[in-house]
Order: C-alpha cells, then sequence, then structure tokens
C-alpha cells in the first residue's frame, strides 16, 4: 500500500509508538555488542583468573586422574573418580562462565534497558507468509546481516589460521610437553588469540551499534497521515470534544437554572444583562451569583424569575458590573458589597412594606458601584 511505503514514512516515531513497538517486544538489539561483551568477560576473568585455573586444573591431573593398579582393578572407583573429576573442573571454570552470563545479560539491555513480555515469543501466522519471507531475504536488513556474518567469520577464522600458522612448532611439541607445561602453554595461546579477537571486534561493534538504533527507528517511521491519526486519538477526535463541551454546557446551563427560583434578587440592564443574586446569612458569608447571562439567556433568566415571582430590578450598572466580575456560584467582589446590601435592603423593606404596609421604600439612583467595575459607564 501507498502508505506503508518508506518513502512515505518521513516522521519520527512518536513516544506512543516507541512504546507500543517495546510493548510488542521490539528494541533495538546488536548481536555483535553481546558477542564481543562475552569474549572481553570471557578474556578478562581467564587473565585474572587464569593462575588459579590453572592450579585447579593441575591439581585434578595429579590427585584424580593419576591411578594406581588397585585403583584401575575397581571400575566403580574409576568412575567416581571421573565424576569428581569433572565435578572439580565444573567448579573451577564456573565463575568464568557465571561472569560470562553476567556479561551476556548487560550487553543485551546495555541498549534499550530491561524488557519481558510474552508478544515477543507469541506465535505469528504472518511470518509463515512466503512472500513476506522472501522480501526479508533480500531487505537491508538482511543484506547488512549476511555482511557482518562474513566479516565476523573471515576476521575470526583469519586470527585462528594465523594464530595456529604462527605457533605451529609450538603446537606441535605439545605432545611430547610435560601435561602441566601444555596446560600452561594452551591457557596463555588461549589469552592471546581472544585479546587479538576481542580488539578486532571493536572496530564491528562501533559500525553495529550506531547502526541498529538508526535501523530500530527507521523501521517505525510513521506517515504524516499516522502522525496526525494519532493526535487525534490521543487529544481526542475535535467534533466529539465540541459535543461534550456542548453537553457540558447544556448541563451547567441546566443547573444554573434551577437555582434561579431560589435566588433573592434579579438585577439586570435590563435586557442585555441579567444576574441572579443569592444571599443567606447563616450559610454565607457574601452574597453570591447563582445565575448570569446576557442577551436571550439573560431574557430567560427574567422569565423563571418571573414565574418564581423573584424580584427584578433595573440597575444598568451594579448588573455589569456583576456580569464582568463575578464568578457564577462564588461570592461577589468586596468593591461590590455596599451596592448589593442596598439592593438587599430594599428587597426585604419592599417585602415587609408588601406585607404589613407603611411607608413604601426607595432605591437610589445611583448605587455606589467603583467606575472602573462598570464597563459600560462611560456609554
Amino acid at each position: 500500500m501507498a502508505e506503508d511505503s518508506d518513502l512515505e514514512r518521513t516522521e519520527d516515531p512518536s513516544p506512543r509508538r516507541l512504546e507500543d513497538a517495546r510493548a510488542k517486544g521490539q528494541i533495538a538489539r546488536s548481536q555483535e555488542l553481546v558477542a564481543f561483551s562475552v569474549l572481553l568477560a570471557g578474556l578478562g576473568s581467564i587473565m585474572a583468573m587464569g593462575g588459579s585455573i590453572l592450579d585447579g586444573f593441575k591439581k585434578i591431573f595429579r590427585d584424580t586422574l593419576v591411578f594406581d593398579r588397585g585403583t584401575l582393578a575397581d571400575m566403580d572407583l574409576v568412575v567416581a573418580r571421573f565424576a569428581q573429576a569433572s565435578w572439580d573442573g565444573l567448579m573451577i571454570v564456573l565463575p568464568v562462565s557465571a561472569t560470562i552470563a553476567v556479561a551476556a545479560v548487560l550487553a543485551s539491555i546495555l541498549l534499550s534497558g530491561w524488557l519481558f513480555t510474552w508478544d515477543a515469543v507469541a506465535p505469528k501466522f504472518s511470518k509463515l507468509n512466503p512472500i513476506s519471507g522472501i522480501g526479508r531475504m533480500f531487505s537491508i536488513r538482511s543484506l547488512v546481516e549476511m555482511s557482518k556474518a562474513i566479516l565476523k567469520s573471515a576476521l575470526i577464522g583469519g586470527i585462528a589460521a594465523f594464530t595456529i600458522w604462527s605457533e605451529r612448532d609450538e603446537i606441535a611439541q605439545l605432545i611430547v610437553m610435560p601435561p602441566y607445561e601444555s596446560l600452561a602453554y594452551l591457557v596463555d595461546m588461549i589469552e592471546t588469540t581472544l585479546l587479538i579477537v576481542v580488539g578486532s571486534m571493536i572496530v564491528i561493534v562501533l559500525i553495529d551499534v550506531p547502526y541498529q538504533l538508526w535501523d530500530y527507528k527507521r523501521n517505525l517511521r510513521m506517515t504524516k497521515e499516522e502522525v496526525k491519526q494519532e493526535n487525534k486519538e490521543s487529544d481526542g477526535d475535535p467534533h466529539i470534544k465540541a459535543k461534550i463541551r456542548q453537553l457540558q454546557m447544556q448541563a451547567a446551563r441546566q443547573r444554573m437554572m434551577a437555582e434561579i427560583p431560589k435566588a433573592n434578587v434579579i438585577v439586570t440592564n435590563p435586557t442585555h444583562y441579567a444576574v441572579a443574586l443569592r444571599y443567606d446569612e447563616k450559610t454565607m458569608q457574601a452574597p453570591q451569583v447563582v445565575a448570569k447571562g446576557a442577551f436571550l439567556l439573560a431574557e430567560r433568566i427574567i422569565e423563571i424569575g418571573k414565574e418564581n415571582k423573584v424580584p427584578i430590578l433595573r440597575t444598568p450598572p451594579l448588573a455589569r458590573a456583576l456580569y464582568h466580575h463575578a464568578d457564577l456560584g462564588q461570592d461577589i467582589p468586596t468593591a461590590l458589597y455596599s451596592a448589593v446590601a442596598e439592593v438587599l435592603a430594599y428587597i426585604m423593606q419592599l417585602t415587609s412594606f408588601r406585607k404589613f404596609g407603611g411607608h413604601s421604600p426607595t432605591l437610589s439612583s445611583t448605587l455606589p458601584v467603583p467606575p472602573e467595575l462598570d464597563p459600560g459607564g462611560e456609554a
């Protein structure tokens, strides 16, 4: 497909794509780094413990593999001697083997860290596709791996051949040399050979590690469409997000409208703005805005207020100031305490007048609204 073409994959893999690949067991690996680490660990172990290893094998030859006539006559004793020699030899080389095993594990996790996943070992029938298999055989990766294998074989084989050829005379003399001397010579020859091999493999490792990291990210590169789709999935579909916001606004508006009948007063502009105020001296420290709106929403607030017999006052400066500077469900700004207090006092007096009669209250036409809080004051 066109979207799967390498020419189309021009974008670096995203963190999410890297995490998904890692979860599937797809990480950068360098077999050359592991081989180099194993050889280096083996060489270091032999150089550090070569003396003790040699002494251990000398002891085995001297104490275990030397038989007298009586021992040879008892086959069970001979078998026990060989079993003990095998066990002692295993214990001698165990530190070297353990060091090599630790080096192999550390080298494996050096590039991409520790990873354990069942996806890497799960059967995948897609790998049985012969067409895909042929494609992998002639891929750039396969060619690189084949080139590395040829280079390693030539390198190690050449070093082994050179070592044997240069030491051919000494190797021929091993037959007549005492066992202890021949064993020491073999250990020394192994150290020399490993040292040359390790030194030569540094070049291969320095080439292979950067290539593996580059090839890993190259195989995970994304098309521009994949990047867009991932961003859409991560951030959410804009249409869905807009619909969610719309539903949230509708729910908030419904809750706001349900609070209007509990208001003490609604101040208006008269139709541009409408703000419903509520104050309960037992539960509130200051009056709060329970509903506010402009234009059509203001008309709806006024309409609900009338239906529930909530007093409605035309106070344009106060209505504008509350609409722009008071948050829904929060206390009003302290700068508007005096103005709102006059309004609430007027409402209380008006309610008392309607119930018991007496002197009709009046509301000041110039409420103490700070000019800086009234955005429409100059107009």
